[in-house]
């Protein structure tokens, strides 16, 4: 039952983007060592101009 819980919780979590920014520094990161990295505030300004799309490649 709990196990089942959790995995809604999680569900929920990522419909709503509370893990997003998260997968998008680990992305940056191990895609493309080097370059910058959009800090959150910059992260959800951008993705909600559009200029930030689910992958970039």
């Amino acid at each position: 039952m709990i196990r089942a819980l959790r995995a809604v919780v999680r569900y929920v979590g990522d419909v709503m983007g509370d893990t997003h920014y998260a997968r998008y520094v680990e992305h940056r990161r191990r895609d493309h060592p080097g370059e910058s990295v959009l800090s959150e505030r910059e992260y959800w300004r951008a993705r909600h101009e559009g200029a930030v799309t689910a992958r970039c490649c």
